[in-house]
């Protein structure tokens, strides 16, 4: 029996229905079942838990109250005008984007771009801090070339995010997407206007940035991810609502929920050895950290009153721009 079935089945049992009641009760009643059902089934796990074998009806009861369950739950998508069997469908649709990583990654999304508007598909970006009039900031290299100015943490508090350009590395590698660091590699598509102003214009960047600034507040009130193996569902879907009309939008809410747990994994050992060396392959949706040798002290006391960007214009570098 299939549940669309079922459910035209079940409907010739409700009892109101055939009454000819409607109105608020023919709603509250099957929900309040689902409730009272519920806690039916909690009672019978209970008894399992008192008893242990003892309680020789164990399954017969929870097979009870699950179809019990079961006829509420038709019961109240008939109510709704709702499909059970679009119900179920809709619903291995959203568990499979929550937690299905796929195990075949994505082509990257420039991948049939010219050479010059790719991202370079291997990078090692290093990061080092030091102090400027006495404040911790963060200069960076990649692929050995220094870039930008150097990156402060814009707080008053010294709470690392000087070392946030490690998410934008983390959403290239797992992701294929940051057009923070396609603009500043300066490889974004001009070739195509419309995509160039979509996918990697100012609109773009800013949302990358808010979606960094969005994590780190939540990371901050999580220990910032170390030792949690899930990040809430209503964080993952914001963050989807926010890129949905851009191609990062085909990525699922499994794949943001491993780029941001990357990008923390390495952020959290930035902060403790106040640098590092990171390497990134987007081919193989890779990101891996490499601890400086003298631990960031040595780089950490050789620059002062060198002046610096508070506002930091690595990866994260002026949104407004022209085309």
């Amino acid at each position: 029996m299939d549940f669309r079935a079922y459910q035209v089945e079940a409907l010739r049992t409700d009892v109101s229905a055939a009454a000819g009641k409607d109105g608020p009760d023919a709603l509250v009643v099957p929900m309040l079942g689902l409730a009272g059902e519920a806690g039916h089934l909690l009672s019978e796990y209970k008894k399992h838990l008192r008893d242990g074998g003892a309680h020789k009806l164990f399954k017969d009861r929870v097979c009870e109250e699950l179809g019990d369950l079961l006829w509420y739950l038709a019961n109240v998508a008939s109510k709704f005008d709702l499909d059970l069997d679009d119900v179920a469908t809709f619903n291995l649709v959203k568990v499979r984007e929550r937690w299905d990583v796929a195990g075949n990654r994505r082509l990257a999304f420039d991948g049939t771009c010219i050479e010059t508007e790719r991202l370079p598909r291997q990078m090692d970006v290093l990061f080092k801090e030091v102090l400027i009039d006495g404040r911790p900031m963060v200069e960076i290299s990649v692929n050995g070339e220094r870039i930008g100015s150097p990156l402060g943490d814009n707080a008053y508090d010294a709470d690392g995010y000087r070392f946030h350009d490690v998410f934008h590395l983390a959403y290239a590698a797992i992701l294929g997407w940051s057009p923070n660091l396609r603009a500043f590699l300066k490889c974004k598509r001009k070739s195509q206007p419309l995509l160039d102003e979509v996918e990697d214009g100012g609109r773009a960047r800013i949302l990358e940035e808010a979606i960094v600034a969005l994590t780190f507040d939540y990371a901050r009130d999580h220990s910032f991810l170390a030792g949690i193996d899930q990040v809430d569902y209503g964080l993952l879907k914001t963050i989807k609502s926010m890129v949905g009309h851009l191609e990062v939008g085909h990525c699922s809410l499994a794949d943001w929920e491993n780029a941001i747990f990357k990008g923390f994994e390495i952020w959290r050992q930035m902060f403790a050895n106040r640098g590092g060396l990171v390497h990134i392959d987007i081919d193989e949706g890779i990101i891996a950290y490499k601890a400086p040798a003298d631990g960031g002290d040595e780089e950490r006391h050789k620059a002062t009153g060198l002046g610096g960007n508070d506002a930091g214009d690595c990866f994260s570098a002026i949104v407004a721009e022209t085309h």
